[in-house]
């Protein structure tokens, strides 16, 4: 019962944080705010995450990764083609965004940015990340006949498209750059395909 208690206090505490992070940025996300914010307990925090901030961080950027990574795989399961699964996660994407009134972006685009030079802790929880995106893109490419070399760097530049248009779209409060992205990854893998809008 303990540890199923702990367990999800320490769910909490990483989804909060996740969540402030996507609004607020690293930086701008303090661990008296994320403790309110999770609803939990103050001492706490450094009961689950003894090595404070950064671990939480790191924690945050995993379970950051990991819903993309779902969303990638539930889109390949009701998708024919890899473009198919990426306009529907370009499509997801877009949903958060306008719902969120462009509040929420990639958090690992957020944490990159701001500590890669500074922690690279944070730095290689990011770069696993995006590894966790590009290898079962890449994989799917290579169900589709895609030789494995050409797919790795396919799948490399298009999760860098998305994640660069998820940027932009925040910037311009807009989802155009990603339907623009949509548009792009159709081209890409589909050559002759006509463009959706």
């Amino acid at each position: 019962m303990t540890e199923t208690k702990g367990a999800r206090t320490s769910l909490r505490l990483a989804e909060s944080m996740l969540e402030l992070i996507q609004r607020h940025g690293y930086g701008g996300t303090g661990l008296n705010t994320v403790v309110e914010h999770a609803g939990a307990p103050k001492g706490s925090l450094y009961f689950h995450f003894p090595q404070g901030k950064e671990a939480l961080g790191e924690k945050a950027v995993e379970l950051a990764a990991a819903r993309f990574g779902a969303l990638v795989a539930d889109s390949a399961r009701e998708s024919a083609t890899p473009a198919d699964v990426l306009r529907r996660v370009v499509d997801e994407l877009a949903g958060m965004l306008d719902d969120s009134g462009f509040e929420l972006g990639c958090p690992v685009s957020v944490v990159t940015l701001e500590m890669g030079a500074r922690s690279d802790r944070l730095r290689d929880a990011c770069a696993q990340a995006f590894e966790s995106w590009i290898s079962p893109v890449s994989d799917l490419l290579v169900a589709h006949g895609h030789p494995r070399q050409a797919a790795r760097g396919l799948a490399t530049a298009l999760v860098s498209l998305v994640e660069g248009a998820v940027i932009v779209s925040r910037a311009q409060r807009s989802t155009e750059p990603l339907r623009c992205a949509a548009r792009t990854i159709t081209t890409l893998l589909e050559p002759g395909a006509e463009p959706s809008s």
